[in-house]
């Protein structure tokens, strides 16, 4: 884990062993306890994890949270052994759902300097899901966004690209810094770097396009707006995902 701060390591090690203890505290109230009841609170025990650490603490929580459930919480108990469906059902939705919510925690912890610096950070992406949610068209959401890239980030152009990846431009990457070839640019240094900029969306993890940013004239944008870019995109990738596009 040497490639992980201390807090992210810290968060690991809770994500492994938070559920462990509280599934433990819980065994003396199994029979009085539901199944249900158990499992949210071991999704607490999720959501805390992954928003003071990753999502790869959060994910591993949550697998760590399905897996002590199973041993404590279902009969027969202290087997790794599931006879009753409702238990089974039970234990799967406590392990989807707690990987689900881990991933928005992090996404949650990484938009906290968002949240108290700019309002109007929160409408864009508060704008964006709502179309997202009633267009009737993937197309729609895609205009709407390209719109919102171009104002938020000061752009000359801006275009989408359906399918396949052609060439190897510079890329905004998800954490908001942007990536020539295989080495990070330093653009809040020495600006954008030459020729257009691919913002790639995914949805379900597989890749279903691209925007190409032109930048414009101006001071490249801080951090903050360029995360809200990269979640605008994340957007578009699920409005396209469900359309199936």
């Amino acid at each position: 884990m040497t490639g992980y701060s201390l807090r992210d390591r810290l968060a690991l090690v809770a994500g492994l062993v938070g559920p462990f203890l509280v599934a433990l505290v819980l065994v003396p109230f199994r029979t009085d306890l539901s199944r249900t009841n158990a499992a949210l609170i071991l999704v607490v025990v999720v959501v805390a994890v992954a928003a003071l650490g990753s999502r790869t603490a959060g994910a591993l929580a949550a697998l760590s949270a399905a897996v002590w459930f199973d041993f404590f919480l279902t009969r027969p108990y202290e087997t790794f052994d599931i006879r009753a469906s409702a238990d089974i059902e039970t234990a799967v939705l406590l392990l989807v759902v707690g990987v689900i919510v881990s991933q928005l925690a992090a996404r949650a912890r990484r938009l906290e300097v968002i949240t108290v610096t700019d309002a109007d950070y929160l409408a864009r992406i508060h704008e964006t899901a709502e179309l997202a949610q009633s267009a009737k068209s993937s197309d729609t959401v895609v205009d709407h966004v390209r719109g919102e890239l171009t104002e938020l980030l000061g752009l000359r152009g801006c275009r989408y690209e359906y399918g396949t990846l052609l060439g190897r431009p510079p890329r905004l990457e998800q954490d908001g810094n942007v990536s020539v070839g295989h080495r990070r640019w330093d653009v809040d240094g020495g600006g954008w770097p030459a020729g257009e900029i691919e913002l790639r969306t995914y949805g379900n993890g597989h890749y279903l396009g691209r925007f190409m940013l032109t930048p414009g004239p101006g001071p490249v944008p801080p951090l903050q707006a360029r995360l809200v870019a990269v979640t605008l995109a994340d957007q578009t990738g699920a409005a396209l995902d469900t359309a199936g596009r």
